[in-house]
C-alpha cells in the first residue's frame, strides 16, 4: 500500500478485506465484534477530541485513530501501522477511527459494535435535531459532564491556548446569537455549499459549525472546550494576521471573521447569507469635502461654492456600528487619582442622528460626515472605539459607557421614512465583551445572557461565574450585541442561507 495515495475510505476497505481474508469466515469476526473483552479498559477521562486530528508520530491527517485507553492519536490499523504497533507495545486494544466513527480492536483487527460506545462518538461529533434546537432557549437545565462538573450548554469556557482570548470572546458572543447558532448547529444548512477548487475559506465554516456543536453539547465529557481547530483555521485563512500566540484586537477579529464567514457561505454584496440576515442594517451617509485648513479664508469660501464641495448622500450597509468615545480628560481628583469619565450610551449614539457632524481626515483630503440609520437588523452589534493608534503607540480610552441592559430604543436614529416602516426599534443586550488593562497587553472577558434562564454569566477563558446585571455596566465595554424585541424571538431553526 502506498502511503497517502489512497483515500481514507479506501485504506479502511483494504484493511477490512485483509481481515476477511485472514479469518476466512466473516461470522468469526462478527461474534467478537459484539463481545470485545477490552471495553472496560477505555478511559473516558483522557479522551479529548478538540485538537487537530493527526497522528502523534507521523503527523499525518490520513486514516487517524484515537487510542481510547490513553487518548493519543495514531495512523492506520494494518500491521506496521502506528496504531497497530502502539496496541502491541502498550497492550492498548480499543481504537476509534476519527473519520468513519467506527471502533476497532487491535492488534486482532476486528470492528467493535457496542451501543455503550455511543457517548464517545457523540462527543466527537455531536448532532442536533430540529426539536432539540427549538428547545435550547426555553429551559435552563444543568447537565453533568463525565468529569463530574455541572454546566449549562452554551455557557462553557474556552481554553486560552496562549494569547487567543481576543478571539475566544468573539466566538462566545456569536455562539449566543440564537439564529446564527441554530444555522451552524445543523450541518445540513451549509454542507451543500460549493466553493471554487483550492478555496480554503470554507474551512472556517466547517470549524465554526463544529465549535458551535461542541459548545452546546449537553453530553460533554468536560465542562469546557478548546477552540484549537477553529483557531488553526483562523490562522490559516487570515494568512497569519490573527494568531494563537500573539494578542490581537477583538474588533479587528470580529470584522474580519464576519466578512470571511459571509464570503465562505457564498455571500456577496448582493447575495445574502445567514450573517447578513442576522446582523446587516443600512445607513445613509452625508459627506461634504472640506477645503485645506491652511488656505486663506477667501479661497476657502470660493472652493465651498464648487460642486465637488457640496454635500453628497450615499447608502451603505453595515454588519456593526462603531461608536466613538469623547476624549478622556486627564484631570485628577484631590487624592491624585485619575477620574474615570463616564458617558451615556445615548450620547455616543448621537453620531447616527443625521445632524451630528464629524470630521474625517485622509492622507490628502478632509471630509465632514453625518450618518442616519435606514434599516435595523434583528441583532445589532456595537463596537465602542477605545483604542487610538498612531505611529508610535496605542492609546486606550478608559471612559465607562453607561447603558441600560434592556429597552434601548433606536427610533430617533432612523430616517423619517424608516421610522414609518420599522415596526420594532427596541433592543435588549445579549452579549458584552470587555477589555481590561493596557492597550497591548490587556485581557478580555465576556458577559452573556443565557436565554433559557434569563441569567447573566461572565466567561473568561475557562472560568465561568454568574454575575448581577448591574455589574455589567461598570465594565470597559468594547463589543456589544443587542437583540431586537421581536415577538418571534428569531430562535427558530434556520434552514438554508
Amino acid at each position: 500500500m502506498i502511503a497517502g495515495v489512497k483515500r481514507e475510505r479506501d485504506v479502511d476497505e483494504d484493511e477490512d478485506e485483509e481481515v476477511r481474508v485472514k479469518f476466512g469466515r466473516s461470522h468469526v469476526e462478527d461474534r467478537r465484534s459484539r463481545h470485545c473483552p477490552y471495553l472496560d479498559t477505555i478511559n473516558r477521562s483522557v479522551l479529548d477530541f478538540d485538537f487537530e486530528k493527526l497522528c502523534s508520530i507521523s503527523l499525518s491527517h490520513i486514516n487517524v485513530y484515537a487510542c481510547l485507553i490513553c487518548g493519543k492519536y495514531f495512523q492506520g490499523r494494518g500491521q506496521k501501522s502506528h496504531a497497530y504497533i502502539h496496541s502491541v507495545q502498550f497492550t492498548h486494544h480499543v481504537f476509534l477511527n476519527l473519520h468513519t466513527l467506527k471502533f476497532y480492536c487491535l492488534p486482532d483487527n476486528y470492528e467493535i459494535i457496542d451501543s455503550s460506545l455511543e457517548d464517545i462518538t457523540y462527543v466527537l461529533k455531536p448532532t442536533f435535531t430540529k426539536q432539540h434546537i427549538s428547545g435550547l432557549d426555553k429551559q435552563g437545565k444543568l447537565y453533568r459532564a463525565y468529569d463530574g462538573t455541572t454546566y449549562l450548554p452554551g455557557i462553557v469556557g474556552l481554553n486560552n491556548i496562549k494569547a487567543n482570548d481576543y478571539a475566544n470572546v468573539v466566538l462566545q458572543a456569536l455562539s449566543n446569537v440564537p439564529p446564527l447558532r441554530n444555522y451552524f448547529l445543523e450541518e445540513d444548512n451549509y454542507r451543500g455549499i460549493r466553493r471554487p477548487p483550492g478555496d480554503i475559506m470554507f474551512l472556517l465554516v466547517q470549524r465554526f459549525g463544529e465549535l458551535m456543536r461542541k459548545l452546546w453539547n449537553p453530553r460533554n465529557f468536560k465542562a469546557h472546550v478548546s477552540p484549537h481547530e477553529m483557531l488553526q483555521a483562523v490562522v490559516l485563512c487570515s494568512k497569519k494576521n490573527f494568531q494563537i500566540t500573539k494578542q490581537g484586537d477583538a474588533v479587528d477579529f470580529l470584522s474580519w471573521f464576519l466578512n470571511a464567514l459571509h464570503g465562505a457561505l457564498g455571500g456577496t454584496k448582493k447575495k445574502s447569507s445567514i450573517l447578513t440576515k442576522v446582523f446587516q442594517g443600512s445607513m445613509r451617509i452625508f459627506s461634504k469635502k472640506l477645503p485645506h485648513p491652511d488656505l486663506p479664508a477667501e479661497e476657502k469660501e470660493a472652493l465651498l461654492l464648487k460642486e465637488e464641495y457640496q454635500e453628497e448622500m450615499s447608502e451603505s450597509t453595515f454588519l456593526y456600528l462603531t461608536l466613538d468615545l469623547p476624549t478622556a480628560p486627564l484631570y485628577k481628583d484631590e487624592k491624585e487619582q485619575l477620574i474615570i469619565p463616564q458617558v451615556p450610551l445615548f450620547n455616543i449614539l448621537g453620531k447616527f442622528n443625521g445632524n451630528t457632524e464629524k470630521e474625517y481626515k485622509t492622507y490628502k483630503e478632509n471630509f465632514l460626515k453625518k450618518f442616519q440609520l435606514t434599516k435595523l437588523p434583528p441583532y445589532l452589534i456595537f463596537c465602542i472605539k477605545r483604542f487610538t493608534k498612531n505611529n508610535f503607540f496605542v492609546e486606550k480610552n478608559p471612559t465607562i459607557v453607561n447603558f441600560p441592559i434592556t429597552n434601548v430604543d433606536l427610533r430617533e436614529y432612523l430616517t423619517e421614512e424608516a421610522q414609518a416602516t420599522e415596526k420594532v426599534t427596541t433592543y435588549d443586550l445579549v452579549a458584552n465583551v470587555v477589555h481590561d488593562g493596557k492597550p497591548t497587553e490587556g485581557s478580555y472577558r465576556i458577559h452573556v445572557l443565557h436565554h433559557g434562564t434569563g441569567k447573566w454569566y461572565e466567561l473568561q477563558d475557562l472560568q465561568v461565574i454568574d454575575i448581577l446585571p448591574q455589574m455589567i455596566t461598570l465594565s470597559e465595554a468594547y463589543i456589544q450585541i443587542w437583540k431586537r424585541q421581536d415577538k418571534d424571538d428569531g430562535a427558530e431553526s434556520h434552514s438554508g442561507a
